[in-house]
């Protein structure tokens, strides 16, 4: 298994479900077990073994009524269009809580389940990392629903201390919150996984502050450089140019605009770009960074979506002294990361190694300790109605209070 490149706690005792995720040699015990008790039960007087067999529960479905046995469902946390979600614990034992997704069964698919569903357990169980939710357990409930056991997140998610203007942080803590991201796209990308919907309010906060990068309804693998994928992914505001423009092959650099725009909306405590359309969108985004050109992004003029730019209205690409004049906090280091992680032309941008070995996280402030992060109550029913959403819905409450910045005034 890789590691990160830079030193985090281990997860070592994050799971509560002792007997851990799901695995082959379980489904042998549990199948070992049901064959001993139906050859004993041919011994008993007065019955037929045939029709004892055919009461007896096949073992995938023993073994999903045992796991489900494992644990208590409590209060709702929270609901949205795609699942329901509760607090929960082991039955054995209160004090070990975990957060239960129930998806909602979709009549529109096949299976009742749509692709977002699989996908997230998918990618959940093969991701092990301090800054990705853990998934303890999947098991399925007597209407058919999908119940995802996941880590308990008790703090909510870095949007409710962006929005929360009597929460004061400063760039120790922007730099600890950065580095928790960046170590989880970091692994994300090193077990090739893109994550494609990187936001403030899919970055949850544990109890011990550490953040953890939820909802992988939107992730895939990707491997095949040549591989067609969708360009619908990504809420609108965190989306990469080419995404807008219509790429369809692409690498984990849609991730690392993604952070970098989270990057920077934890220093403004306002979205960077916020369009209320595809088009209105790629307007903020030229009108922040400067016009792509093939000369400044080679191949730029055949993404299918492209938009010829008028050549009297061309903007030089803005420097880092753009950035290091709209984000003061960050100081030159800081400015200089950010500038690197947001570069029009995805070939040009940092990959999550290089960012992590970036000097920015030596120089002063150093991150802040987790214990001594701001932190705000009441986040445990936010969790809920994150992670009821479906992938890639768009929270509109920041829409009136984006702040519309002039560029034209820094050029």
């Amino acid at each position: 298994m890789a590691v990160s490149p830079l030193i985090t706690r281990s997860p070592a005792g994050s799971d509560p479900a002792s007997s851990g995720p799901v695995t082959n040699a379980k489904i042998l015990a549990v199948r070992n077990s049901a064959r001993a008790e139906n050859a004993s039960s041919s011994s008993v007087p007065g019955s037929e073994r045939g029709g004892y067999l055919a009461a007896v529960p096949e073992p995938a479905e023993q073994l999903n009524a045992a796991i489900a046995h494992k644990y208590m469902k409590d209060k709702k946390l929270g609901e949205g269009t795609y699942a329901i979600v509760y607090l929960g614990h082991l039955r054995h034992d209160p004090t070990s809580l975990v957060a239960i997704k129930k998806i909602k069964v979709n009549t529109e698919y096949k299976d009742g389940l749509s692709v977002d569903a699989i996908r997230e357990v998918k990618y959940l169980q093969e991701l092990s990392h301090p800054n990705v939710i853990a998934l303890h357990d999947v098991f399925s409930s007597k209407d058919q629903n999908l119940n995802l056991v996941l880590e308990y997140l008790p703090l909510g998610d870095l949007e409710m201390l962006i929005k929360d203007k009597n929460i004061q942080y400063g760039a120790g803590d922007v730099k600890a919150w950065m580095g928790m991201l960046a170590r989880g796209v970091w692994f994300c990308h090193e077990n090739f996984i893109l994550h494609r919907d990187i936001k403030p309010n899919n970055l949850l906060i544990a109890s011990d502050g550490e953040v953890k990068l939820a909802d992988f309804g939107l992730a895939r693998s990707f491997a095949d450089p040549y591989l067609n994928m969708t360009h619908q992914v990504i809420t609108r505001w965190y989306r990469p140019l080419e995404l807008l423009y219509g790429a369809r092959q692409y690498s984990g650099a849609v991730d690392i605009w993604s952070t970098g725009m989270v990057f920077a909306e934890l220093l403004l405590r306002v979205p960077f770009a916020a369009g209320n359309t595809d088009m209105d969108q790629i307007s903020k985004i030229i009108g922040a960074f400067g016009t792509p050109t093939e000369e400044n992004w080679p191949g730029v003029t055949k993404l299918p979506n492209y938009v010829p730019v008028d050549e009297n209205q061309i903007t030089p690409l803005q420097g880092r002294d753009f950035f290091t004049r709209q984000f003061p906090t960050a100081g030159p280091l800081g400015a200089d990361l950010l500038a690197s992680m947001l570069k029009l032309d995805p070939r040009k941008r940092s990959s999550a190694r290089q960012i992590l070995m970036h000097p920015w996280w030596a120089a002063e402030p150093r991150p802040t300790r987790n214990e001594d992060l701001p932190r705000k109550a009441g986040g445990a029913k936010k969790m809920g109605g994150d992670m009821g959403r479906r992938g890639g819905e768009v929270d509109e409450r920041f829409k009136n209070a984006a702040r519309q910045l002039d560029f034209g005034a820094m050029k």
